[in-house]
């Protein structure tokens, strides 16, 4: 854990008075935190952490994830998750787990609320396109946390970034790939997201169609629980009290191989099923379509991409990457369609 760093000011306000005497001794304090890369003065009514979680709700990118899919693209219904509400979803998850084990909430919001800045437009299919077409041109593969990391360090405010506090930078950058963020605040983001989504898809998926109920694994099921909000509860309350004293985020081995089994059903059935194999050529088309578009034309790309880097891909990456869906839409058929191919005639 995070202890003893250097902090902004000597004087201590009364919320981080209150994490001192209240918080466990494995909650990361606001007054302990390391600190920001640009020292800036402290407010007198808000921590650090609440800080970062008030701009990371006022950025560009967190108001964007209200258009970009979560699942499903450009979905019919009203009722279908975005990435907007995926990200509500993991918050609450993830308060709700934080006080419980008396660590610090205002940090595990601020992650959670910035965990997916960097997601694509078009959901996963939108990561796997965007991926392939940097990876054609540069070798690399393209990772939406690192991206996430990318917006809120140099992209938002045009280039200037967020200026968040190390411990949030670090549990957006490793809420998922290989390694695990260093607070328990942002374990508990890690495990929230896959709670999230796995059960937030599953709802959809039954919603659209794609598969119903007599499709989902039912050992899984008997034990999670047969509706989303059963197994969100269940998972959390195991979460916690796997956890409780013992300076880890912890899973009953049961509760873990169950939820993971899920997981695997939906990449078969949803996430790489018949439906999404469909939609996937489609994203392809539209996504490699502008990203070599804009490589041809990088004078047309805002200033505020490649913040930090000058290769022209990286530009390109941060561009389309913070794309909404519509205005992916827009853009590949104000550039590659005939006006009077234009669904209004022209």
């Amino acid at each position: 854990m995070i202890k003893n760093a250097k902090r902004e000011t000597g004087i201590y306000s009364s919320v981080e008075m209150w994490e001192l005497e209240n918080l466990s001794d494995f909650a990361v304090k606001a007054s302990e935190s390391r600190g920001r890369a640009a020292q800036e003065e402290p407010c007198s009514l808000r921590t650090c952490f609440q800080r970062d979680r008030d701009r990371i709700v006022h950025s560009k990118s967190f108001r964007r994830l209200k258009h970009k899919t979560q699942v499903f693209i450009a979905p019919a219904g009203d009722h279908y998750r975005t990435r907007l509400t995926h990200t509500l979803e993991v918050s609450g998850i993830s308060r709700t787990a934080a006080r419980a084990l008396r660590l610090n909430e205002d940090l595990a919001e601020a992650i959670s609320l910035g965990h997916d800045l960097g997601h694509t437009p078009f959901g996963h299919m939108g990561e796997e396109a965007l991926s392939s077409s940097l990876k054609k041109r540069t070798g690399r593969a393209f990772e939406h946390q690192k991206q996430s990391l990318r917006v809120v360090k140099f992209l938002e405010r045009r280039g200037n970034g967020l200026n968040l506090c190390f411990e949030v930078e670090d549990g957006i950058l490793a809420h998922t790939g290989p390694g695990h963020p260093l607070t328990l605040e942002g374990r508990i983001v890690r495990l929230a997201d896959r709670i999230a989504y796995i059960n937030h898809d599953i709802d959809d998926a039954l919603r659209a169609g794609i598969i119903s109920t007599g499709d989902l694994p039912e050992k899984e099921i008997a034990m999670l629980g047969d509706t989303c909000s059963r197994r969100i509860d269940a998972l959390v309350h195991d979460l916690v009290d796997n956890s409780m004293g013992t300076g880890e985020i912890r899973q009953s081995p049961g509760m873990k191989i169950a939820m993971g089994s899920l997981r695997e059903f939906l990449f078969k059935e949803v996430y790489l099923g018949s439906v999404a194999s469909r939609e996937m050529g489609r994203v392809n088309l539209v996504v490699d379509s502008l990203f070599a578009y804009y490589m041809e034309n990088p004078e047309l790309l805002p200033e505020w991409t490649g913040a930090g880097q000058s290769e022209i891909a990286v530009k390109v990456t941060d561009y389309v990457a913070g794309m909404t869906d519509q205005f992916a839409i827009r853009k590949f058929k104000e550039i590659f369609l005939p006006r009077g191919w234009e669904e209004d005639g022209g």
